[in-house]
């Protein structure tokens, strides 16, 4: 059966091979994207780069080169004969208020599916092999963290045979690209997202066996060599990509988009922000692109000021969640060594556990604070702000028994609102800041304080949440991205777009959620 499934795999990747690193909306339509953009056609500036051309780039670029000079010209006319405008399938979805939200969700799951995906002339979108689930609104595509926490409510659902698409359409960006880009569209090539692969083979693991370790062995290491590329014969105090290595020598990553440009979704903002910042250009966006790469975009734990978007420095900072994941990976690599009879390559990647674990304690526990941050790499020391990825060592059982009490009580005292935990203890308007809750980081949270016998604040927190999910779906036949925890009656805000509905992770840890605290009493 593996050698089947290689097998087709192979001839997978290779029937999609002649359209790996696709030309980009910027690259292929030139002064006609950046008038797009800069002129503000869509209100959204991810919907042009969704558009697909009707004819050739080339054709489009000589009739704008043209047309543009001509008195009256309407840009936005000229782009709706040119362009097919994204479609967001869940437009026309009709909730019913008076079902119980699980059954909505299953009714969800078909809206926001979509089934492989066939090769379009002129589309940013990356095809993919198989079906797979989508977050929703303007989410038209996979997002990689998305998916684990989208995953968790497929697996409730029974839905074994998405999971094992999705794991698949995974590895197959892996094998196509050399790493999982943030959304399989053209402009995310230069930067992945927080790598939760290893956490969705552990879950197709748990649906059929512990083979899977085996057959994703090779995508496992290859996810490996992205992060750690780089490492070569850097020197301590030195950084390259991903991969900085300490002081002391011991090795640590953070984000780093390959791009030094305005991001295309967000042209327009990234350029006018660059402007009010004193950082060069390049640099500026380089640190904008990598916070979008940490799933963050944006919060005030990559702001130098802790306040504002223009002093954002997310290179000079070792998130300690990233390094958490990459744990996870090293230790997953091992177990599939241990698998293969291979226990000496079993105890390079224990190791590398081992020694990523000391790190993370030694360079991002904060003992004034007795809580787990982000390190600041050209400070030299121990971040103060305090977010809810500190839950993460908890998550992944790196956390001390005595520290993690200590944690759990500062979530207790500090972070629990009521309707759930607080993303940040800073309001700077920013989306990833207090006053949002997010599924993925409630989820992260509950399950931290359960691993250390936190069952009481754990339940809380996962009650609140659900209760919080629950009355707003009642009362606007939605589920939505994030929410405002601290005021329920306040819809969750800040960000670069409007409230998206959906929605992939919020349905999945939902879904978790009440069948751990609803339906098991």
């Amino acid at each position: 059966m593996k050698n089947r499934f290689l097998l087709v795999f192979a001839f997978v990747a290779s029937y999609y091979s002649a359209w790996a690193q696709p030309a980009t909306p910027r690259q292929m339509y030139k002064e006609l994207f950046k008038a797009v953009q800069m002129q503000s056609v869509f209100p959204d500036g991810k919907t042009f780069v969704d558009c697909t051309a009707k004819i050739s780039p080339t054709e489009i670029l000589q009739k704008y080169q043209a047309q543009s000079k001509t008195p009256g010209f309407d840009l936005k006319d000229f782009v709706l004969r040119y362009f097919a405008l994204p479609v967001t399938r869940s437009d026309s979805f009709h909730s019913d208020t008076s079902a119980d939200v699980d059954d909505h969700i299953n009714k969800l799951w078909d809206i926001l599916s979509r089934p492989p995906d066939t090769f379009r002339d002129y589309s940013s979108l990356l095809p993919l092999p198989y079906p797979y689930i989508v977050p929703g609104g303007r989410f038209r595509e996979i997002y990689y963290w998305d998916s684990y926490f989208t995953m968790l409510g497929l697996q409730v659902s029974g839905k074994k045979d998405m999971i094992e698409n999705m794991v698949r359409n995974f590895a197959y960006l892996i094998n196509q690209y050399g790493f999982i880009p943030n959304g399989n569209r053209s402009y995310y090539l230069t930067r992945s997202q927080p790598p939760f692969f290893s956490l969705m083979v552990d879950m197709l693991a748990q649906e059929k066996g512990k083979q899977i370790y085996k057959t994703y062995q090779p995508i496992l290491l290859k996810e490996y060599a992205f992060w750690m590329k780089g490492l070569g014969n850097l020197r301590p105090g030195e950084s390259c990509g991903h991969v900085v290595k300490m002081p002391d020598g011991s090795v640590l990553n953070r984000y780093y988009d390959a791009g030094d440009w305005p991001r295309e979704e967000s042209w327009k903002a990234d350029l006018t922000m660059a402007r009010k910042s004193d950082q060069p250009p390049k640099q500026f966006y380089r640190n904008v692109r990598s916070a979008a790469e940490s799933g963050w975009d944006f919060s005030s734990r990559w702001f130098a000021d802790g306040r504002e978007l223009s002093t954002i420095h997310t290179t000079g900072i070792i998130p300690v969640d990233l390094n958490c994941l990459l744990y996870h990976l090293e230790k997953t690599i091992a177990a599939s060594y241990l698998l293969m009879a291979d226990p000496s390559e079993a105890r390079v990647y224990e190791q590398k556990a081992d020694q990523r674990k000391r790190a993370i304690y030694r360079f991002c526990w904060n003992k004034q604070k007795n809580f787990f941050c982000d390190y600041l790499i050209g400070e030299k020391k121990v971040s103060g702000a305090l977010t809810l990825a500190g839950m993460f060592p908890l998550f992944f059982g790196i956390a001390g028994n005595a520290d993690a009490i200590k944690v759990a009580q500062l979530i207790k005292v500090k972070f629990l609102k009521s309707g759930g935990v607080v993303t940040s203890l800073k309001n700077t308007g920013q989306q990833w800041d207090a006053p949002n809750g997010w599924a993925p980081l409630e989820y992260i949270t509950v399950e931290g304080l359960r691993r250390y016998g936190c069952d009481s604040l754990a339940r809380a927190i996962g009650l609140r949440w659900i209760d919080l999910n629950v009355r707003v779906y009642k009362h606007t036949g939605k589920l939505m991205e994030k929410y405002n925890v601290e005021d329920p009656g306040l819809a969750g805000g800040g960000g670069e777009y409007t409230l998206q509905d959906g929605f992939g992770w919020t349905n999945g840890v939902l879904m978790k959620l009440i069948q751990q605290y609803k339906k098991n009493g």
